[in-house]
C-alpha cells in the first residue's frame, strides 16, 4: 500500500506526540531491532525511531528504508536522525487514515 501525501501529512501530525521507541546503533540493523519493530508496529501501528548518528553503520533512511521492508511496512517521514513508520493493524486499526482522493 502506497501513501498518498494526504495521509502522510496526516500520520505525520500524529507521530509528533509519539515517543522514540526505537534505537538503531552501532549493532546497526540486528534481527532485535526487527522484531522490536515488528511488535511495536503491531501494538501501535505507528512508531518513531531514531539512529545514533555517533555509532550507528546506518542513516536514517537506510535504517528506516530496510526496517520498512523487513516489517512490511511504510516509512512515513524522516528526519535528520529519526524516522516514522506506519503500518496498518490487520485486526481493529486504531489509526483511520484519511481516504486517498483522486481518481481511481
Amino acid at each position: 500500500m502506497m501513501l498518498t501525501s494526504k495521509q502522510r501529512a496526516y500520520l505525520r501530525s500524529l507521530a509528533v506526540n509519539e515517543d522514540t521507541i526505537l534505537m538503531v546503533g552501532k549493532s546497526g540493523m540486528s534481527l532485535e531491532i526487527v522484531k522490536q519493530a515488528d511488535d511495536a508496529l503491531e501494538k501501535r501501528e505507528l512508531i518513531k525511531g531514531r539512529v545514533l548518528p555517533e555509532t550507528s553503520p546506518l542513516s536514517s533512511r537506510e535504517a528506516a528504508e530496510e526496517l520498512a521492508s523487513k516489517t512490511g511496512s511504510e516509512v512515513v517521514q524522516v528526519i535528520g536522525s529519526r524516522f516514522v513508520l506506519y503500518r496498518r493493524k490487520k485486526k481493529d486499526p486504531k489509526i483511520v487514515l484519511p481516504k486517498a482522493g483522486g481518481k481511481r
